[in-house]
């Protein structure tokens, strides 16, 4: 048998040599991908936009681009355009297409040039550096005309190629100032702020649609669309007559008296609609950042980076609904009310003024310091009388007063479909005492919002029934259907109807015959009450001063609150006669464009007793309403300043 032999093999090792060279190509590799990452990130932050736009036309041969929905508009109720959306146009050049044939240079140029505000040296530097470049913006927001135009010289001359239009939206307000605070504005990437913009951005927004495109073989662009869909139109609850009265009286007043604030509320009291809005710092839409009327030149350009923000938000900001504020005596219809519902007075009680009550050592005055005398519950209201309010209060009680302030909505957000509202402030149940019982009987010591009292006297005034106050009342798709529509959400029963009854008629006495006459209007019945509070550090002497109404007062239409903050007039300052007359104004103008007018010949007597005044409230000095009685007892412990308050008229 043969001998097998052993085959010698020979083994190749991986040497230290190749090592290295492996090595060194791994990290060459590793370079490279480094390298390409980082060039990616810089072309992302560089220029994302036209890079995306070059991909996705190289994708298709030709177009692939986003079309815009149109935000939805806003309409005043009856139809006129309050904010609205305007198509533009944005040109685009791709040089890639027209540097394919020489002879479609110059015809495309001129074609350009005749109709757009190009800069012909610099079309020209586009179509040589970029010439494979398939996306230039040449100009933005072009007008539709100008994209007609453009389109007719193309139609008539066949080489004009390489030329296309984005379509966007440009967000205009055809009233400019006009419901500033209620409309809002848009800012970039069409998101609202401020007003009905903001809080319905999400039915003003749609979806934006597509479209696809190529070339054929002659070079002509076609296109593929997948359609957008726009936004809903609000119809908001605003009367642009009734808007623009209001805010023509308010820049009448602004000529003659120096303020710091004003705030005029129109609602329709059967339903919660706010008619009109505003206030003396109104701002452009169509220009929101301008400063220019409340600042010169000089002085803006000194404002700091900070200052400038505060001064831009102060003037964004709707006093109607963000500012707090202490109501006054315009606060003493609910206290009556409360008081009326749990049966603890009645209409024929009587009530005895000295000029004063004492309360926990403090001697807090009525505005006529030598005392009203007896008085009935109308002429409490009719005379705005301190005493007689504390005593009401006192029956009242703290538990049960608090009660009722937050029954009428007092203490928490009205929910008004607007953003920015603000949260009044109440004296805390715990902290209620006796003093602080007493002044806020009277409209002291807390602090409300415009909309949160004028919501609330809509339901003394309207037979009892509170109304979430509103500024939109339907919703419609971009087809016009409607989609949400409301006549009106039901809070709450505030009142029986004999209560709202009375007040009527206890209020239209306080306009004919007691402290709020300035606000009749000829040929109307008025209704309503009025207020004045001193605001902060009590020594300033600093005041608001207000009414708040209805019309006509048998059957209310239309409720008016207006609120004047800090009047620079010594003999004026706390005088509320400011506010009825301006309501006047106001309401002689307004009524009419509301469809309110005088019918027949009027019955002006209400059978209630007509009590003339013993004094000209106009004429009344005015003092601290809380004084410390030394020969009886000093300032209780605790007592929070807001209740040294000034004289209410």
């Amino acid at each position: 048998m043969a001998k097998k032999t052993k085959k010698n093999t020979k083994v190749k090792k991986f040497t230290r040599e190749m090592q290295g060279i492996l090595l060194f190509v791994f990290c060459v590799i590793l370079l490279c991908v480094i390298g390409l990452c980082v060039r990616l990130v810089f072309i992302n932050i560089k220029d994302a936009e036209g890079y995306e736009k070059k991909v996705l036309a190289r994708e298709s041969g030709g177009i692939n681009t986003n079309l815009p929905y149109k935000r939805g508009e806003i309409l005043d109720r009856n139809g006129v355009v309050l904010a609205q959306s305007t198509k533009t146009y944005n040109v685009i050049l791709d040089p890639s297409i027209v540097n394919t044939d020489k002879n479609y240079v110059e015809p495309t140029i001129q074609a350009l040039l005749a109709v757009f505000d190009l800069e012909e040296s610099e079309l020209r530097k586009d179509l040589t550096e970029k010439a494979t470049s398939a996306y230039i913006r040449l100009a933005m927001n072009q007008s539709v005309e100008q994209k007609i135009a453009f389109e007719q010289l193309a139609a008539e001359n066949k080489y004009i190629k390489g030329v296309w239009f984005e379509e966007e939206y440009d967000r205009s307000y055809p009233f400019g100032r006009l419901a500033s605070h209620v409309i809002g504005y848009t800012v970039a990437g069409d998101v609202g702020t401020w007003g009905i913009e903001q809080y319905y951005n999400e039915e003003l927004i749609g979806t934006n649609g597509r479209e696809y495109g190529y070339y054929d073989s002659e070079l002509n662009l076609v296109r593929v669309t997948k359609a957008a869909e726009d936004g809903n139109t609000i119809v908001s609850t605003i009367d642009v007559n009734a808007q623009r009265v209001v805010e023509e009286k308010i820049a009448a007043f602004d000529e003659t008296w120096d303020y710091e604030n004003i705030g005029v509320l129109v609602m329709n009291p059967n339903n919660g609609e706010i008619l009109a809005m505003a206030s003396n710092r109104g701002f452009d839409l169509n220009d929101p950042q301008n400063l220019d009327p409340y600042y010169t030149d000089d002085e803006e350009t000194a404002l700091s980076e900070q200052e400038l923000f505060v001064a831009q938000n102060r003037m964004w900001r709707n006093f109607c609904i963000s500012d707090t504020y202490e109501p006054g005596s315009t606060f003493k219809p609910f206290t009556v009310a409360a008081a009326l519902e749990e049966d603890l007075i009645h209409v024929e009680d009587t009530f005895k003024c000295a000029g004063y009550r004492m309360v926990a050592g403090w001697r807090i005055n009525c505005n006529n310091r030598s005392g009203h005398g007896n008085l009935t519950l109308a002429e409490s209201l009719m005379k705005s009388c301190n005493p007689a309010l504390m005593q009401i209060g006192e029956l009242l009680g703290r538990d049960m007063f608090y009660y009722y302030q937050q029954h009428f909505g007092f203490g928490t957000k009205t929910g008004i479909d607007l953003p920015g509202e603000s949260n009044s402030i109440l004296v805390p149940l715990e902290n209620l005492n006796v003093t602080e019982l007493a002044t806020s009987s009277f409209g002291q010591s807390f602090n409300i919002t415009m909309v949160e009292l004028a919501s609330a006297f809509c339901s003394l005034v309207n037979g009892g029934t509170y109304y979430q106050p509103h500024v939109v009342r339907e919703i419609r798709n971009a087809e016009g259907a409607t989609v949400y529509e409301t006549e009106g959400v039901v809070v709450n029963e505030a009142i029986s109807a004999e209560t709202s009854a009375f007040l009527r008629e206890a209020l239209y006495m306080t306009v004919e015959s007691g402290t709020a006459k300035p606000a009749q209007v000829d040929g109307y019945l008025v209704g309503g009450k009025t207020g004045t509070a001193q605001k902060g550090i009590r020594s300033e002497k600093k005041y608001v001063v207000s009414f708040v109404g209805c019309a006509p007062a048998d059957n209310p239409e239309v409720v008016i609150y207006v609120v004047i903050d800090e009047v620079h007039d010594e003999e004026k300052k706390a005088s509320s006669s400011l506010a009825t007359a301006l309501t006047s104004e106001i309401l002689e103008e307004l009524l009419p464009f509301l469809g309110v007018y005088p019918e027949g010949e009027i019955n002006y007597h209400i059978d209630l007793p007509v009590i003339q005044p013993e004094t000209n409230l106009d004429d009344l000095q005015e003092g601290d309403i809380l004084e410390e009685d030394s020969a009886e007892q000093t300032t209780p412990e605790g007592t929070p300043q807001a209740t040294s308050t000034p004289v209410e008229n």
